[in-house]
């Protein structure tokens, strides 16, 4: 038998788990002798909270359905009608359907959701509503035949007139029910002390063909953009949009525009290219005979009509107007022109005459950037005596004139402008203009870069001083074709003369010479010191004698036609940008012995490298005095003298006392960099005619001092990498050089990189004038330099300099540390500076 104890029916527990207690088991409940009310209490939740089991033949009961919102009772509602009309014959209903998901169309739902991804943008609907709270609406590329009705009533509560062009307008789609709150609102609408006036409407890229008349009870919109669509006409309630600022009607089929358009008083902005206009009537509006003069308003008796405001002058702030691409002509376009006008665009218009049309545009003081690309213009409507009733300049503030595309000749052009004081540019490039030039383009329309233009302009200098770059192949230029057959002649006439008189090798080789030959023959160093005869000590020395003797009679002429024909030369003066660069000069390095030029010529104090014509030019540091005498003078702009370490001297003119406009009076930039110059500097003035000193007398001043006296009008000075200390940088000096004046401009940039400051004292003085003020009106600085010095504090008061650039690493100073500036910035240190003002 088996030792397996028969399964018993009895629950016993598992021998595995042991007993809590040693003690016997109790019965589950027991019967207390005396019964007390503690004892049914207990015992009656304890048959409360124990379950009841449930019969083996009874079947569990489903859980309930939830209830379905209104959005999906709609849904389902709409899936049984469909499927009734299209399959009524296969029977089914909302019987058969257990789920929404089974009640929705197959691809509907995963469709819409995929084009919302694509799209990435909210229903119509939603963003209607979101305007509300945030006053810019945004339905471009919607495919819309006009704004939605619903935008009218969501906003403004009305019900807008039907639009006759629009008789099936798509329906916005029901809004949610929602639970409203405690106070009556609903969960996702702004509540009333969140909702703004609708500012923006950018409505562009779709089939817009009519908008409605009460577009103006949006009295704040600002900015209108409804370009790219199909309007033929505005509502005359447009213009009531009072506030408006930017509008956007290009790409449109409108063929007039209101009259009141052109009295909106905040109009900058006004676009209207690629329409069909014919006229632009700016005075219309002021013509009318209900016309009334000042602001007015609907005549209305209720509270919240928005006002309309009209301005007495055609659009008083108009500052760019683009008309190109229509069908306008110069005789339609009115000449009563808004007066604040900075941009103008009649490109590919059928203007005709444009003579008159030019002389009003000529009077305008603001007008920067007028443009005629490819419009029909009359050839001879342009004629040199066009602005010869003008008393004063015409086109003041004009840059870019545009004729390129038109009949127009460059000639009539520059006859006809050349009464303007801005020098003219007809080049064709991307980059903006100079300062002082106005680019007027004609002809053929070739866009070049900076770099083309400045290598063409190269190359012509380079052709007009004969030394352009030729291959073999290339015509010689005339003067050199001359210049040989001359020297044919020259042989043919040695032929003829008796056989004992026979010429030199050099005439001989150059008669055999032929004609087509290009190349020069090129000759090694040796083979040129052995024709002068340097191969021999003895020929090095009467080579070094030789030049003594020469530059002792170079230095016995006077030097200044020479170094006024030198510095005038295009290697140092570029007339396009008004500057001025004179070559670097240097004490000469130690002597060795296998030196190239003779050691005893004076000029063998310069580099090696410099070029021939920098050997006649002075060796100042700030040869002024030649400069003064220079015909660019009075124009120059910029000066660049870097490096410039062999004479630290200014030489000046020979004034007893420096004038109070100083020299070169429309100087902007001055660049010392380099020069080795220290607190004070040596003044040399120019020996005049009548005085007998051999030697000028020179004075020692500060360097601050004498530049400030010397260039009022400059703008940026570099004295990077000198010899400055904290004495150079006193407030006298600072505020002398730095702060604006009546007779002085003030800097705006200063760069004292590289020198021996350790201190700013003299920047923290001035720093202190701003103490309780917001501004100081002499102030003119953008940009301070201060790196690469010793500078072991910052003081505190720099934070108060209203500076957009504030360069102070290299500096041995710790606090601020470095990711101060590194992280935020010159406006994120100087913050940190004013948070440790005490």
């Amino acid at each position: 038998m088996s030792r397996i104890p028969p399964p018993s029916t009895r629950t016993s527990r598992s021998p595995l788990k042991p007993s809590m207690s040693s003690t016997p088991s109790k019965p589950r409940t027991l019967t207390p002798a005396t019964p007390s009310a503690r004892t049914r209490t207990t015992s009656t939740l304890a048959r409360a909270t124990t379950p009841t089991r449930k019969p083996r033949n009874e079947e569990p009961t489903s859980p309930a359905k939830p209830a379905l919102s209104t959005k999906e009772r709609i849904a389902l509602m709409r899936a049984e009608a469909k499927k009734a009309q299209g399959g009524a014959s296969s029977g089914g209903g909302l019987g058969d359907m257990s789920t929404l998901d089974e009640a929705l169309p197959a691809n509907s739902q995963q469709a819409t959701e995929e084009e919302a991804d694509l799209l990435g943008r909210m229903p119509l609907r939603e963003t209607i509503e979101k305007a509300r709270s945030t006053g810019t609406l945004n339905i471009a590329t919607r495919s819309l035949p006009c704004l939605p009705s619903g935008l009218f009533d969501i906003h403004l509560g009305i019900t807008p007139d039907p639009l006759k062009s629009v008789e099936n307008e798509p329906k916005l789609p029901a809004a949610e029910e929602e639970a409203p709150t405690r106070r009556g609102a609903k969960r996702n609408a702004p509540a009333w002390f969140e909702a703004q006036d609708l500012t923006v409407i950018k409505a562009w890229n779709n089939d817009i063909t009519e908008i409605q008349h009460e577009i103006s009870l949006f009295g704040s919109l600002k900015t209108v953009d409804l370009h790219n669509n199909k309007l033929s006409a505005l509502p005359t309630t447009f213009a009531d949009l009072s506030f408006l600022t930017h509008l956007d009607l290009s790409q449109n089929r409108l063929i007039s525009l209101p009259e009141n358009l052109w009295s909106l008083p905040e109009l900058t902005v006004l676009n209207i290219a690629n329409n069909q206009l014919t006229s632009l009537p700016f005075t219309a509006p002021f013509h009318s005979s209900s016309k009334r003069a000042g602001p007015n308003s609907y005549a209305s008796t209720a509270f919240f009509t928005p006002a309309v405001v009209r301005a007495t002058a055609p659009l008083p702030k108009l500052i760019n107007l683009d008309a190109s691409r229509n069908q306008l002509k110069s005789s339609e376009i009115d000449l009563d022109i808004p007066s604040a006008l900075v941009k103008f665009d009649l490109s590919d218009n059928p203007l005709g005459e444009i003579d008159a049309l030019l002389q009003k545009l000529g009077s305008l003081p603001r007008l920067k950037e007028l443009r005629f690309e490819k419009a029909e213009i009359t050839p001879g409507s342009i004629s040199a005596d066009l602005f010869s009733s003008f008393d004063s300049p015409p086109f003041k503030a004009l840059r870019i004139l545009d004729f390129s595309g038109t009949a127009v000749s460059l000639a009539s052009v520059q006859a006809a402008f050349k009464c303007l004081t801005q020098e003219l540019d007809h080049s064709f490039t991307l980059d903006e203009p100079a300062l002082g030039t106005t680019r007027i383009l004609v002809g053929k329309r070739v866009i070049k870069e900076q770099w083309e233009i400045e290598l063409e302009r190269r190359t012509q200098q380079r052709a007009q001083k004969g030394s352009g770059f030729r291959g073999d192949w290339d015509p010689e230029p005339p003067a050199a074709v001359a210049k040989k057959a001359a020297a044919i002649a020259s042989a043919s006439e040695l032929k003829e003369e008796p056989a004992h008189t026979s010429p030199p090798p050099t005439t001989r080789a150059k008669a055999h010479k032929p004609l087509g030959s290009r190349k020069e023959v090129e000759k090694e160093a040796w083979e040129i010191e052995a024709e002068q005869g340097l191969l021999t000590e003895g020929g090095k020395r009467r080579a070094r004698a030789n030049d003594a003797a020469r530059g002792a009679d170079e230095q016995s002429r006077e030097a200044s036609p020479t170094n006024a024909s030198s510095i005038s030369n295009p290697q140092y003066y570029n007339a396009q940008t008004q500057t001025l660069t004179l070559p670097a000069s240097a004490p000469a390095p130690k002597a060795n012995h296998n030196r190239s030029f003779s050691l005893a010529s004076p000029f063998a104090l310069a580099s090696s490298s410099a070029a021939p014509g920098d050997l006649t030019l002075p060796a100042q540091t700030l040869p002024l005095s030649v400069i003064v005498a220079q015909p660019f003078a009075d124009s120059l702009r910029a000066l660049i003298l870097t490096n410039r370490r062999l004479d630290r001297t200014f030489a000046i003119p020979a004034l007893d006392v420096i004038p109070a406009s100083g020299f070169l009076h429309h100087l902007e930039e001055l660049d010392l960099e380099g020069c080795n110059l220290e607190d004070t500097v040596a003044v040399q003035r120019a020996q005049t005619a009548d005085d007998g000193n051999t030697t000028p007398p020179r004075a020692t001043e500060p360097l601050l001092s004498i530049l400030a006296k010397l260039f009022p009008s400059l703008k940026s000075l570099n004295l990077s990498y000198n010899r400055l200390s904290n004495a150079a940088l006193s407030f006298e000096a600072l505020s002398g050089i730095v702060l604006g004046a009546p007779n002085r401009s003030g800097l705006r940039a200063l760069k004292l990189r590289g020198n021996r400051l350790s201190e700013l004292d003299g920047f923290q003085k001035v720093a202190e004038l701003f103490k309780g003020n917001r501004e100081v009106a002499e102030w003119r600085m953008e940009e301070l330099d201060l790196r690469d010095n010793e500078i072991g504090r910052l003081p505190a008061e720099l934070g108060l300099l209203p500076l957009d650039v504030f360069l102070v690493e290299g500096n041995v100073f710790r606090v601020p540390q470095r990711r101060v500036w590194e992280r935020e910035g010159t406006k994120g240190l100087l913050s940190w500076l004013r948070g440790r003002i005490e």
